[in-house]
């Protein structure tokens, strides 16, 4: 895409259980490039950073419903709880995270690659109000 001089964007995380937060933040992110690439966190490293009662969704069915949004153009799972090696695979233009994040707070191994890269790191503002793990709460709450 560089070649052509187009602009691939990525992003990644966990997309346990979709809600209108990532579906705006992922049409911001779309916004920014020409393509965007979703990295999705699999199943065993999701645990790993949610807990045992996560992933909600298996890694198919997750990537499965990314991809079929319009503005994401490819999704790829990944096994690592870092999105190092897919970010060094993706080699991405720009890089997006949501606002619960900033430049200091990226994982180092992480930003160290975008750097080594030369991606441009964007954070689009977070959503207030959606949470997969907000959901989930809720959830529990009516069950009871």
């Amino acid at each position: 895409m560089r070649s052509l001089g187009k602009k691939l964007v990525a992003t990644n995380g966990c997309f346990d259980l979709l809600h209108p937060g990532h579906v705006r933040y992922l049409g911001a992110a779309r916004s920014l490039g020409d393509a965007l690439v979703v990295g999705v966190n699999g199943d065993a490293s999701v645990r790993e950073l949610k807990g045992k009662d996560r992933p909600l969704n298996n890694e198919r069915d997750r990537a499965e419903v990314l991809a079929a949004l319009e503005d994401v153009d490819l999704v790829t799972i990944f096994p690592d709880v870092r999105a190092t090696a897919f970010l060094e695979a993706a080699a991405p233009a720009i890089y997006v995270k949501g606002g619960d994040y900033t430049r200091e707070t990226l994982e180092p191994n992480e930003r160290a690659a975008l750097e080594k890269i030369g991606a441009d790191i964007r954070i689009i503002p977070f959503e207030s109000g959606y949470s997969t793990s907000m959901l989930i709460e809720r959830l529990r709450k009516i069950d009871k």
